[in-house]
């Protein structure tokens, strides 16, 4: 089923349908929370709100999910001011970015379950946020690395503090989230030690 999606949602009476697109993500994030993926015909069933509705507001299941995804525009990662050592402004980034990932945790696996099928690119995963805060924790580095050298980093360094790493981690390794912490910024550590013996991304 196909509907006009934010369009309706802008149109027309706007503050009552804010509140329905409101309560349609307030009950997406609380299956969320309990661990579902929740379809558009699950969140209107769970807001009281009927299916022709709800897909009014939100078309699919991405777009659903995409929206209930926590805000992930932040520019920088890194604090102010900036520490000047890569090192630091590397492990600064990496903290608060695998923070960022369990604090956020129900909905980051929500949207990892659905990035591994037939999806939009557009999905929050898939937009390579983290790879520029890296790329900017990096950039005292661009002169030695070049730039596809600093880019290859920074992609490995996303990858092992994302929340795909952080599940394997838990779920195969069986690690508590103190360990799975410790052991992805202990990953960062390594990665830094040696960068230029990445090898080239294709």
């Amino acid at each position: 089923m196909k509907g006009v999606s934010s369009g309706y949602a802008e149109s027309g009476r706007t503050r009552q349908k804010q509140r329905t697109r409101d309560q349609l993500l307030e009950a997406a994030r609380r299956l969320i929370e309990g661990g579902d993926t929740p379809r558009v015909e699950e969140a209107a069933e769970a807001a009281g709100i009927s299916r022709t509705t709800a897909y009014r507001y939100f078309a699919s299941q991405a777009e659903l999910l995409a929206a209930a995804f926590p805000e992930t525009a932040m520019r920088s990662l890194l604090p102010a001011p900036a520490p000047e050592g890569v090192p630091e402004r590397v492990a600064a980034v990496a903290s608060a970015f695998v923070d960022k990932v369990e604090q956020t945790e129900h909905q980051q696996r929500a949207m990892l379950r659905l990035s591994l099928g037939d999806v939009p690119h557009e999905l929050p995963l898939r937009q390579g946020r983290a790879i520029g805060w890296f790329s900017e924790a990096l950039e005292p580095l661009r002169a030695e690395l070049g730039d596809a050298g600093l880019h290859r980093l920074a992609v490995a360094l996303r990858s092992v503090c994302g929340i795909e790493t952080r599940a394997w981690l838990s779920d195969v390794a069986g690690l508590d989230a103190d360990a799975v912490r410790a052991t992805q910024l202990w990953m960062v550590d390594a990665l830094l030690t040696s960068p230029t013996r990445c090898p080239p991304l294709p």
